[in-house]
């Protein structure tokens, strides 16, 4: 961006005329900033729409995982208690064992003729139903002592499998559903993110735009005004040939038509990016009058001289100024230190040679 202030001896209706042209040029501009600007609102708009969508999916997807995750610890949860009841029948059916082993021992080393002596040992009848009796407990508690162990371990066994073929499941939809989860939030954090950006992009219009918008008014000011009009200066030079390089540097950005290094628009470029460090002195091309020092919206900190004959010079973006408003200079006195103020992408100096007001290319000057 750049604001052109021809001051010079030119009639001032011409001056005028030129003034309000460029007006105009910062006024269009700054329309199509806001156009840009409306236009990503409206896409801004349109994401945060399909993100709201991304979202509600991102909830169902983390509430089935938790759902899932939940199921499994409830798995793994009682497979921890069937574990600690294993470790109880397992001793119950160490114990039962034990017991089983030593009635079969005792029967194998006894015979079944233990339990006929028994019988007849018994003084009469009554005494025979008696021992009968508990004859018949004791075989009935070796039948159940024997099956109780048997199903207590299938218990344990059929327990053990069904509970493995659950977690099985479970940790495989477990699985599943967390890759899903993670998915949706990845596409969440995608979408926020290039929101993040639009939003910034569109404060970068918002804020050139607002530049342009304070450059046309600072243009309708002087317009309107005459503390910007100074007397043709006596000592400047012819305004042909003459003139030294403000500073010693390459050459950054040639006089013309440019990609523009922040906005990548093509814009027409009115002067020379001449490349320097922070705080260099910035050198008057010419003798002359500075009809300008002070902030520029866009160019920064800018210095104008008029050397007369309708040549004035403009020195932009610098990190100081060093001369005040109708201040004589001469040739190579320090007007200003070199900076990056200003829509600048790196310390420079922005050289301009104007001539009745329209942008010339300097070369023809140096």
């Amino acid at each position: 961006m750049a604001v052109a202030i021809a001051i010079a001896a030119a009639p001032l209706t011409s001056f005028a005329s030129s003034l309000e042209d460029e007006q105009k040029s910062y006024e269009q501009q700054a329309q199509q900033k806001k156009q840009k600007s409306d236009e990503i609102q409206g896409q801004i708009e349109n994401f945060s729409e399909v993100k709201r969508q991304l979202d509600e999916e991102a909830d169902k997807a983390i509430a089935e995982h938790k759902q899932c995750k939940a199921a499994l610890d409830e798995t793994e949860g009682r497979m921890k208690e069937n574990s600690d009841r294993l470790d109880v029948l397992g001793k119950d059916y160490e114990q039962k064992s034990d017991r089983l082993g030593t009635r079969v021992r005792d029967i194998y080393m006894h015979g079944q003729i233990s339990y006929l002596d028994v019988l007849f040992g018994a003084k009469d009848f009554g005494d025979l139903m008696t021992r009968m009796d508990l004859l018949k407990r004791v075989i009935h508690d070796d039948y159940e002592l024997v099956h109780t162990v048997l199903d207590e371990k299938q218990e344990i066994e059929t327990r053990q499998a069904e509970l493995e073929k659950d977690k099985k499941t479970q940790a495989e939809e477990e699985q599943k559903t967390r890759a899903a989860r993670e998915v949706m939030e990845q596409k969440v954090a995608k979408q926020k993110a290039l929101i993040e950006k639009m939003k910034s992009d569109k404060a970068v219009f918002d804020q050139q735009y607002d530049e342009l918008m304070a450059a046309s008014k600072q243009i309708a000011d002087m317009i309107r005004g005459s503390h910007y009009r100074v007397e043709p200066s006596s000592g400047g030079g012819s305004g042909s040939g003459g003139m030294i390089w403000p500073i010693s540097g390459p050459i950054t950005s040639e006089f013309g038509w440019r990609t523009h290094p922040i906005t990548g628009d093509q814009r027409f470029h009115s002067g020379l990016d001449i490349g320097g460090d922070y705080g260099i002195p910035v050198h008057a091309a010419q003798g002359g009058t500075v009809t300008y020092a002070g902030w520029i919206s866009g160019y920064g900190n800018t210095v104008i001289i008029d050397h007369g004959g309708g040549i004035t010079t403009l020195y932009g973006h610098n990190q100081s100024l060093a001369v005040s408003e109708g201040q004589s200079v001469s040739q190579g006195e320090t007007i200003s230190y070199c900076g990056s103020t200003g829509n600048s992408t790196g310390p420079h100096c922005h050289f301009e040679v104007r001539q009745n007001g329209e942008p010339v290319s300097p070369y023809g000057y140096l």
